[in-house]
């Protein structure tokens, strides 16, 4: 995998107007470049969660870092055995193999930059994502998805607990 270097790209410029939106129920994605087009260094989106919403079930990267961003608001995020809160100005970086999850804190609506490095091409999964809230894909073929995604669920008991009865 290369990695972006300034002697063979242009800088990457995304305009706000330019990016896609990919909207569930309570979530709304805005997806920023993915790894085709950062030469690989990096995948990147805008999430924004409503009050209490979940943002992703836990799950790990084998071969990824995953940083968030906290724009607005405030995230629980899992980050190995344990759940964290990150307010505004906050950033909390994943390393590959840690299961991880987040959801918008309770009461709280959030809204992060999450920066996946080295970029994984992983847009059409946020598609299939928002496919399956429409019912237009199964469970099946999410599932299937894991290896080509570099996303492969996981449980977490400390994540069940963290969020039990927290959505409003």
């Amino acid at each position: 995998m290369s990695l972006v270097s300034p002697v063979d790209r242009d800088a990457v410029l995304v305009r706000a107007a330019d990016a896609e939106v990919v909207e569930q129920s309570a979530v709304n994605l805005t997806l920023l470049a993915d790894s085709s087009t950062t030469g690989g260094a990096l995948s990147t989106m805008r999430v924004t969660l409503a009050r209490g919403a979940d943002g992703a079930l836990p799950h790990h990267h084998t071969s990824a870092s995953e940083l968030f961003y906290v724009l607005d608001g405030e995230v629980q995020i899992l980050a190995g055995e344990r759940v964290v809160t990150a307010g505004e100005g906050d950033l909390v970086v994943v390393p590959p193999n840690m299961p991880h999850a987040f959801g918008a804190a309770p009461g709280a609506g959030a809204d992060l930059l999450i920066v996946i490095t080295p970029g994984i091409e992983r847009f059409d999964y946020f598609r299939l994502l928002a496919r399956l809230s429409r019912g237009e894909a199964t469970l099946d073929e999410l599932l299937a998805s894991q290896e080509r995604f570099d996303n492969h669920f996981l449980d977490s008991p400390v994540w069940r607990e963290a969020r039990a009865g927290e959505a409003d």
